[in-house]
């Protein structure tokens, strides 16, 4: 049996595998447009994460915790994953990165 990653090393995958979450609507990822408030992992390899959307309208408001969740639980590691859904506070374009906003045209 081989040792188990450290939370910071399973948070760095996790922050990977959110990168190849899409919002449906922009096509940049949910983490580098700010979607994604708080990671934590503990360390038995469970993971929390916060997030939140453009707007508590987006029609993919019901679905796109469940994709977090499935993304963040096929990282080698992990044993389960919870994904808060918030609006506090207000997602903001500032919120993006530097990426998002080049990607985006807004630099």
């Amino acid at each position: 049996m081989s040792d188990q990653a450290s939370p910071e090393a399973i948070r760095d995958e996790v922050v990977k595998a959110l990168q190849a979450v899409y919002d449906p609507e922009i096509p940049v990822d949910i983490y580098e447009l700010g979607l994604i408030y708080e990671i934590e992992v503990d360390d038995d390899g469970f993971v929390d994460v916060v997030m939140t959307l453009t707007s508590p309208a987006c029609p993919v408001a019901g679905q796109m915790p469940i994709l977090v969740k499935a993304a963040v639980e096929q990282v080698d590691g992990v044993q389960g994953a919870e994904v808060e859904l918030t609006w506090e506070p207000p997602w903001t374009q500032e919120r993006m990165s530097e990426k998002a906003r080049l990607q985006l045209g807004f630099m």
